[in-house]
């Protein structure tokens, strides 16, 4: 499987819990920060909050350290009629360490809206394979 964005994570001090590896928690916020790369990539601004995480699944592989190098890589693997589905991997020292999908819902007026045709054909054309659902 191929991912069309990969972006670097540098592991702060702050990203650990006591038994000095990032927190299960601190996943998702590597996540979001893929996703808003993602997001700016194909033309949605995240300023107008046009979206919301709604369901996050993770599937911890193996610990993340304070001093190895990190990189998540994430696709959009399906776009539904009000959301779509993401998933991405984190890799710790070319290590599978996290896999995660998150269904993320499409907003406007703060209300649930049908994902817009011109953020359907920005992911068509920024993924390296076919999504389902476009």
């Amino acid at each position: 499987m191929s991912f069309p964005l990969c972006v670097p994570i540098e592991v702060r001090f702050s990203d650990l819990d006591t038994l000095k590896h990032v927190n299960n928690a601190v996943y998702l916020t590597y996540d979001e920060i893929a996703r808003g790369h993602y997001l700016r990539r194909v033309g949605a601004t995240i300023d107008g909050g046009n979206f919301v995480m709604a369901r996050a699944e993770v599937d911890y592989l193996q610990p993340i350290l304070f001093a190895q190098q990190v990189e998540i890589a994430l696709r959009i693997e399906s776009v539904g009629n009000k959301s779509f589905r993401t998933l991405s991997e984190i890799r710790a020292n070319d290590q599978l360490a996290a896999r995660i999908r998150v269904v993320v819902v499409w907003l406007e007026d703060s209300r649930p809206a049908r994902v817009p045709d011109w953020l359907r054909e920005a992911i068509r054309a920024f993924e390296t394979e076919p999504v389902e659902g476009l």
